[in-house]
């Protein structure tokens, strides 16, 4: 099995590379699909982050107010953290369950975890190989803008939030540029896929058969 650490900062075109790694064959373990079912409406994790931040991000149907809460936690980093102490160990444990059963599934399975915080959490030493999907900073608020009608000045706070860019571009192994069009990226997507991952994880699956 390979493990491949996927990341990027917000607006990067992370998700475009998920999808298509998904398509091309690869087990797509998505960390913010793991940090909603963490705090799942009648959760453990939910309580939690009730009790820490309060009441007031419950939504009236009963589950998390992401607005609410994210106006607080972008606006304190130390409030972030509260949040993150809650919910990482979460999705790592059910990251970690989802890949282990990969692996012993198929040898040879590229299993890719999409980590927006990868680097901020320091787990770029747990993947055989990181890749950073990039795009400079004023194109990224320029696509919050276009697709998310945010102010500048949101969309900046958001970036500051995250990582800066350099030190996302020093944790990679593969960097994906995406500058261009869907297309092009998505066939930078493949190349990598059939240059890089597949062969590598072939030659771990040899490795391992060997040992």
């Amino acid at each position: 099995m390979l493990r491949v650490g996927l990341t990027g900062g917000i607006a990067s075109g992370k998700s475009e590379v998920a999808r298509r790694l998904a398509e091309r064959g690869a087990v797509l373990v998505d960390a913010d699909v793991l940090a909603r079912e963490a705090v799942a409406p009648g959760s453990e994790g939910l309580a939690e982050v009730v009790a820490a931040f309060g009441p007031g991000i419950v939504a009236d149907d009963g589950g998390l107010d992401r607005a609410a809460l994210g106006a607080i936690v972008f606006a304190d980093p130390v409030r972030r953290e509260v949040l993150n102490a809650i919910v990482h160990p979460r999705v790592r444990a059910r990251a970690a369950e989802i890949a282990e059963r990969a692996g012993s599934q198929d040898p040879r399975a590229v299993v890719v975890q999409d980590i927006p915080l990868l680097v901020e959490t320091g787990q770029a030493g747990n993947f055989d190989v990181v890749v950073v999907v990039d795009a400079p900073d004023d194109v990224r608020v320029a696509r919050l803008a276009a697709r998310n009608g945010m102010p500048e000045a949101e969309a900046r706070a958001r970036m500051a939030a995250q990582t800066t860019r350099e030190e996302r571009l020093a944790a990679a192994d593969h960097v994906l540029e995406n500058t261009g069009t869907v297309e092009e990226l998505r066939a930078a997507v493949d190349r990598l896929w059939d240059g890089v991952l597949v062969p590598a994880a072939a030659r771990s699956a040899q490795a391992g058969s060997s040992a």
